[in-house]
């Protein structure tokens, strides 16, 4: 996507040259006004790309690497303004970037905005439904089920029966994430009833979701592989990376399960493509799982054990948990591993797949790379950063601003911004979501 000119000119200024376009606009009274026109700008912007975003999900993405910082000031100072309603339009907006990348800055966000009380109805229902989506993507039902309730709630209210048919459908999933079977099957009916009145394929393909995954917590494969074989083939012929991953997974685990090895691999390792492609961490995290286990029933429990222990770093850096009904594979494929070469030796090489930076542990999934050397090599950019570079840089990965990051070190804003510019070169990056992206792969 090229870059769009006509975006605020402050926005587009080097970080200096920024601070200095506040001061003079402070100076001539004139700050509010350029800052609310760069408000009404992205959330303008960001509503208008939500619609077709899932379907040029690598293109839409990249340019939100380009933004996200620029979005960032935006929700800060709808926080700071008390402007909550256009604060949760522009986080709804850009789900996908909180889906893939950023899943628990995210929940900050929308934590912060709803905590405020404030808010016109449809955005908060908007911001209820993504807390609980996103609850739901880190396996958390207990901040999952409250928020989705609300958000169909009010949809049911307010008779807004398209964003309520995957409200009750996220429910659906999380009541099974809660154990708590007779919700699941209700609210999964009643999405049922909703969707099937609807043209609406978002609403389909969430719906397909919630019956694969009440077939896997049911232990009914058949009823799981075939949701996520219409999802599959709704996905593909839309172009819909994000959900055609999850179809990928979902069909994998279930033949897994079945112990049908040579058909589970192929279909792990092509979502984990994607899930490369789109930098989606909590999926990356899940289908190292997979292929751990994948691993252990072909008789490789060295290669298992490494994939083991980089699939529980990279779910630990995205803040997610391991889905219910995976979690006695997973204990059987570890109790294998650990059978097969000792524990000893299961626990030097599940430390080793632990150490890995996520790019390597995606390439070791893929088949891409040789065996595990334990070695800085292994840490994209390890001891690349001073001590202090290196807090800089977790700051600049929390979304802190310079100044912000100079009254947290107790630093000039000028000492930080030379600071970042360092990061920068030894990075060989040019944007501080990227400092936000190698802190994550590398585990600093």
């Amino acid at each position: 996507m090229k870059e769009d000119t006509r975006g605020p000119a402050c926005y587009r200024l080097h970080e200096t040259m920024r601070e200095f376009a506040a001061l003079e606009l402070r100076a001539s009274g004139e700050e509010d006004v350029v800052e609310l026109r760069c408000v009404e700008y992205y959330v303008l912007k960001c509503r208008q790309s939500e619609e077709g975003t899932r379907y040029r999900l690598v293109e839409w993405l990249g340019w939100m690497d380009l933004e996200v910082d620029n979005v960032r000031s935006v929700l800060r100072r709808c926080l700071t303004h008390a402007d909550i309603s256009r604060g949760m339009d522009l986080a709804a907006s850009i789900r996908w970037y909180w889906a893939t990348r950023a899943t628990t800055e995210g929940v900050r966000w929308l934590d912060a905005l709803l905590a405020t009380g404030l808010g016109d109805p449809e955005p908060q229902a908007r911001a209820q439904y993504l807390r609980g989506f996103l609850a739901v993507l880190l396996v958390d039902p207990t901040a999952a089920t409250p928020a989705l309730e609300r958000a169909a709630a009010a949809d049911r209210e307010a008779g807004r029966l398209r964003p309520l048919a995957p409200s009750l459908s996220m429910a659906s999933i999380a009541a099974n994430m809660a154990g708590d079977r007779a919700s699941a099957r209700r609210l999964l009916d009643e999405a049922q009833a909703v969707t099937a009145g609807l043209d609406d394929v978002p609403a389909a393909l969430a719906l397909l979701q919630a019956r694969s995954l009440d077939g896997f917590f049911a232990g009914d494969l058949e009823a799981a592989s075939s949701a996520s074989s219409e999802g599959m083939r709704l996905s593909r012929e839309l172009g819909d990376l994000y959900t055609l991953k999850v179809w990928l997974l979902n069909l994998g685990t279930a033949a897994l399960v079945a112990g049908e090895l040579p058909a589970s691999k192929p279909l792990f390792e092509e979502a984990l493509r994607i899930a490369r492609q789109i930098d989606d961490r909590v999926q990356q995290a899940y289908l190292l799982d997979a292929l751990g286990c994948h691993a252990v029933g072909s008789g490789q429990a060295r290669l298992a054990a490494q994939l083991l222990g980089a699939a529980d770093t990279v779910r630990t850096g995205a803040g997610a948990r391991v889905m219910p009904f995976l979690a006695p594979l997973m204990e059987q494929a570890k109790a294998s591993a650990i059978e097969a070469l000792g524990a000893p030796r299961f626990e030097a090489e599940f430390k080793a797949g632990s150490r890995l930076s996520r790019d390597a542990a995606v390439r070791l999934g893929l088949g891409e790379s040789g065996h595990v050397a334990v070695a800085a090599s292994d840490r994209a950019g390890a001891g690349l950063l001073a001590k202090r570079e290196a807090e800089v840089a977790r700051l600049v990965a929390d979304g802190l601003s310079n100044k912000e990051i100079g009254a947290r070190l107790f630093i000039s804003e000028h000492t930080v911004d030379s600071h970042v510019r360092s990061i920068l070169n030894k990075l060989g990056v040019n944007s501080r979501a990227q400092v936000a992206a190698w802190m994550g792969s590398s585990n600093q």
